[in-house]
């Protein structure tokens, strides 16, 4: 009898069992099919053959078979044994952040709320434009970051090309009528938001109804370049090119931030003008990554937050993009500026922050990879598996982090990380068994420890399950507990020394003595 005979004799689940994986981990067959080529180029099959397989059609070879058998981290010989898994395990998020009841329910209404909003805004020195970014990330994070109708705006008009060169991106804005005109203006020094000084560079800006001005230091970095002109692009397309647009600027406060100087009342246009910006960045991040494209791009390259270094893509780009079009939905993002500012923050598997774009907190918890890199002048990217602790809840990260630089020369660090938990779960873990393993580990080492070899084989498998190459660098390094507040450490040898007994508020106290006499 032939081996492909015995394959065939056995294989009565083989399709089914394929099948199933790949939708446990959301994988298209596009998507298996590129991880199958970027194993073995030869035995890679196509989409047509996968899904043959899959219906029963084709028996795969013995060596396909230990492909897919390698990326699922499963033995060859399970797919040809009788048993099927239980149903896969659904581990996409709900709600990233969770929200609460507020009661009662007509002090939240609309009319209500639009009184309100600007006069809090007004009386806490909250910009408009700070306000908008909170409901935009809401939004983000509602809709795990995905936002098909910009994206077939921007595959409508660029369609799907990948990679973009520079001159596409003209020719695409010389189709739409666009005029370029370029402006010499170099970086000078200006306060951010936190009143602190920051180098700032106008890179661009829109005069209506149809020009673009770039300026012509970016003439010397094409990926941001790119990047630019496809953000003007998109508020041609999106909103006609009216004149309703900030500059784009790198570093300190943009124009049409209030300053502190000016009015208390709420300009309206910050917030429009906040919501423009987040969609033509994102029109112009889909339209120079298109999602298939570039989710195949990402898997040929295991998610290396450095890889667009190879078709002119900005490390900002490619780290912002993951969490759109990767099939793992449990990602966040973090673009930090020292000491303490968060630029840009997404949190779509609800990581806790340690700090905002609102205000600088006095003690942030120093343990975070994105802090360690602030105090490092390493320019490598650097993984980091991280227990997070707050309050009874425990969570497992795993991030990669690179420290840049922005146009006008302020340096900032980027983060992407992903939450564990749903992956192990996924795979039939316990994922809290792991964690306090990872966690024991970690306290007897005085905070940061080598992961346990079991625990260390489970997040090996999972970063080839997910094809994340960096998940299996973090777990080659100490992990380390983290949490939101110092003040509040929670490992077992205090990040302050002794912790202080938190006291009630006096008058609870009075009110407690009262009811225990």
């Amino acid at each position: 009898m032939s081996a492909q005979q015995g394959l065939r004799r056995k294989a009565h689940f083989l399709g089914t069992k394929i099948k199933s994986l790949r939708k446990r981990n959301n994988l298209t067959l596009e998507d298996l099919s590129v991880r199958c080529v970027q194993i073995d180029a030869d035995a890679g099959p196509s989409v047509s053959y996968l899904s043959m397989i899959e219906n029963g059609k084709r028996v795969p070879s013995e060596r396909l078979v230990e492909i897919i058998a390698d990326i699922f981290q499963k033995d060859a010989a399970w797919f040809f044994d009788e048993s099927l898994d239980d149903d896969a395990i659904n581990t996409a998020p709900t709600a990233a952040v969770s929200g609460m009841p507020l009661e009662p329910g007509f002090l939240f209404s609309e009319s209500l709320l639009q009184l309100a909003i600007p006069e809090m805004l007004a009386q806490t020195g909250t910009t408009g434009r700070q306000f908008a970014h909170l409901l935009i990330r809401a939004h983000q994070e509602r809709n795990q970051n995905r936002f098909p109708d910009i994206e077939r705006a921007a595959d409508r008009i660029g369609g799907k090309h990948f990679p973009m060169r520079v001159d596409d991106v003209f020719e695409i804005a010389r189709k739409l009528g666009l005029e370029i005109q370029w402006f010499d203006n170099s970086a000078f020094t200006d306060t951010g938001d936190d009143d602190l000084p920051f180098s700032t560079l106008v890179r661009s800006f829109f005069d209506a109804p149809n020009k673009v001005y770039l300026n012509n230091m970016l003439r010397d970095n094409p990926s941001r370049l790119k990047f630019d002109l496809a953000n003007q692009i998109g508020h041609m397309v999106l909103h006609d090119g009216d004149g309703a647009r900030t500059p784009q600027v790198s570093g300190g406060r943009v124009s049409g931030r209030r300053h502190d100087s000016d009015s208390l009342n709420v300009d309206a246009k910050d917030i429009l003008y906040a919501w423009r910006d987040f969609e033509c960045s994102y029109f112009a991040a889909a339209l120079l990554a298109p999602k298939t494209p570039f989710r195949q791009f990402l898997a040929r390259n295991s998610y290396a937050i450095n890889s667009g270094d190879k078709i002119e893509l900005t490390n900002t780009l490619v780290m912002r993009r993951m969490s759109s079009v990767s099939p793992y939905p449990h990602w966040h993002y973090f673009d930090a500026y020292p000491p303490g500012n968060l630029r840009a923050v997404y949190r779509g598997n609800g990581i806790p922050l340690p700090w905002g774009n609102m205000r600088l907190v006095s003690d942030p918890c120093q343990h975070w990879a994105v802090f360690r890199m602030l105090n490092s002048r390493s320019t490598k990217p650097s993984a980091q598996i991280s227990v997070l602790r707050s309050g009874d809840d425990k969570r497992l990260y795993c991030c990669e982090s690179i420290r840049s630089k922005d146009a006008a020369g302020n340096p900032h660090v980027l983060c992407a990380g992903v939450d564990l938990a749903p992956a192990l779960q996924s795979q039939n873990i316990d994922p809290m068994e792991t964690i306090d393993m990872i966690e024991a580990s970690c306290n007897r080492g005085g905070g940061s420890a080598p992961i346990p070899l079991e625990a260390r084989k489970q997040l090996d498998s999972i970063g080839k399950i997910l094809n994340i190459g960096w998940i299996g660098e973090g777990a080659e390094k100490d992990a380390t507990i983290i949490c939101q507040r110092s003040s509040s450490c929670p490992r077992d040898k205090h990040c302050l020394g002794k912790p202080q007994p938190k006291l009630k508020p006096q008058i609870d106290q009075i009110r407690d003595a009262l009811i225990n006499t």
